[in-house]
């Protein structure tokens, strides 16, 4: 019953992640799965983009009837990092842990203060094709070789890199999110030992109804709001996976 009741209440606080500020949830669902439930490193990895999938999906079509998601730019973002993501995944692979570890930490640092930085990007609507594809590769190579959805970057991308409002790219990244996902997940196939689906599906459950709490939430918090609320969490996993590292 403790088991169950920790599944939910994470799936609950990662589908709030996603469905309000567009990330975090993979970011939150690896170490919740490890921790506090008990995944092997590799069973959670796989699992969590299970649950991210599922999660940013029903998400995205919130997202989608308010008009908040910039389809062009969002599938030019997905679809360019591909394989840069692949070929980074084969380099990360052959890397120690804690170094894997150490630059996920960098990075989710470097993309908080990014955020907390007001964005002097072009407005979306003069956002060139190349632009938007020239980032996606480059999101794709990070986060390949960091092993995540990268919903966390995504949106920082979006915002200060392409120009996108923050609730535009909320609702963009879950396009980038799910398309990622789910090309890790054809990766993955096969390896589906250590899954412990009678907690995954409860977990699932609860992140995909909290998804549509964060999406409403997201309507009644302003965009600078969601950003700094982003960024302190992008901070928080960044200072505990160093201090993880240390000890």
């Amino acid at each position: 019953m403790t088991v169950l009741v920790l599944a939910l209440t994470a799936g609950a606080v990662i589908g709030l992640a996603l469905g309000a500020l567009g990330g975090g949830g993979s970011v939150l669902a690896v170490p919740a799965l490890i921790y506090l439930l008990g995944f092997t490193s590799a069973a959670a990895a796989t699992a969590s983009l299970i649950i991210v999938t599922a999660t940013s999906a029903t998400a995205l079509y919130a997202h989608t009837r308010d008009g908040k998601v910039a389809w062009r730019t969002g599938a030019l973002f997905a679809a360019a990092g591909i394989v840069p993501a692949f070929l980074a995944g084969a380099v990360a692979g052959r890397l120690p842990e804690a170094v894997l570890t150490a630059a996920f930490a960098l990075i989710a640092a470097l993309a908080a203060v990014r955020m907390l930085r007001p964005s002097t990007s072009e407005p979306p609507d003069r956002i060139r094709p190349g632009k938007a594809a020239g980032a996606g590769a480059g999101l794709g190579a990070v986060t390949g070789f960091l092993g995540v959805g990268g919903g966390f970057l995504a949106v920082p991308a979006l915002v200060s890199v392409l120009g996108l409002t923050m609730r535009r790219a909320v609702g963009t990244s879950l396009l980038v999110i799910t398309v990622n996902s789910l090309a890790a997940l054809a990766a993955r196939t096969g390896t589906s030992s250590g899954l412990h689906w009678e907690i995954i599906g409860p977990f699932t459950g609860a992140a995909i109804l909290g998804a549509w709490d964060g999406k409403r939430l997201a309507t009644k918090i302003s965009g600078t709001t969601l950003q700094k609320i982003f960024a302190g969490v992008l901070l928080a996993v960044a200072a505990f996976m160093l201090v993880d590292v240390i000890a």
